[in-house]
């Protein structure tokens, strides 16, 4: 059954729609769904943490990790921006009648 504008219910379901797009807003806007877009954004935070971790200990010990955090930022760079860009879409037919 509908929930009737004027119903005690309304408010609640306006909230509720209205707090699901909070969570799924921006996912959606980077084609990924709540799940997808949480376990890639755990996974980055988790890898950033630790290269910083090596960050400070090359600050202490500079013969320690030596390249592990510029090799960091790089991965994640080519991680995030493979990411962003629009699958190449394959001709459905060509030829001689159909140049591409």
């Amino acid at each position: 059954m509908p929930l009737q504008p004027g119903s005690a219910a309304a408010p609640l379901a306006w909230h509720g729609m209205k707090l699901m797009r909070v969570f799924t807003g921006h996912p959606a806007s980077v084609g990924e769904t709540y799940i997808e877009h949480l376990v890639n954004a755990v996974g980055f935070g988790t890898r950033m943490m630790l290269a910083g971790i090596a960050c400070l200990v090359h600050g202490l010990l500079p013969f320690l990790f030596v390249r592990t955090g510029s090799r960091a930022i790089t991965e994640l760079n080519e991680r995030l921006t493979a990411r962003r860009q629009p699958p190449v879409s394959q001709p459905i037919a060509s030829g001689p009648q159909l140049p591409l």
